[in-house]
């Protein structure tokens, strides 16, 4: 582990010790984060004014933004996730298994279903839900198709691989 770790009003994260968080990535007051997990270079996660828990396996990539809003609602980001490069990930939920696109935002109280797809560059809007099987791009963001079983499936392949170019990365800098 690596990057800055800083504790806000207290509460300093809680980082499972297999996790790879980039020398330039900052994590920030209550957040969790579990094991196997990776959080790329330019990574900003916020959790000051509410609580932040990110799963296993997951991968958090280049640039990306992950914040709360205060007093209301909390960001909750499953396992076996992949989230691409300068991503805003706002007070919202992601089940595990779905995929988030590059420059995608979610907005507070977004949900992504585990199967879910939100493409490059969509912007979901407050309160939507993408279902299983869904993907959904555009400003706003909207259904387009529905996944095949054979996308929804890359998913966790997907967070494999990260996960191994993660560990490929701790063992770089031991």
């Amino acid at each position: 582990m690596s990057g800055h770790i800083l504790p806000y009003n207290g509460r300093l994260p809680t980082i499972a010790p297999d996790v790879f968080v980039a020398a330039t990535a900052v994590v920030i007051g209550d957040v969790v984060i579990g094991a196997a997990t990776s959080v790329w270079f330019g990574c900003v996660i916020r959790g000051d004014v509410h609580e932040i828990r990110i799963g296993e396996r997951t991968n958090i990539q280049d640039g990306t933004v992950v914040h709360v809003t205060g007093g209301k609602l909390g960001t909750y980001i499953g396992s076996d996730i992949t989230i691409g490069h300068n991503a805003t990930i706002h007070a919202c939920t992601l089940e595990d298994s779905c995929f988030i696109g590059m420059g995608a935002v979610l907005l507070d109280g977004v949900v992504v279903e585990s199967g879910g797809m939100v493409a490059a560059g969509a912007v979901v809007t407050p309160g939507k839900r993408v279902k299983r099987g869904e993907l959904w791009g555009g400003n706003p963001a909207k259904l387009l198709r529905q996944l095949s079983e054979d996308e929804i499936a890359f998913f966790p392949k997907s967070a494999a691989n990260y996960a191994r170019l993660a560990e490929a990365y701790r063992g770089a800098a031991g």
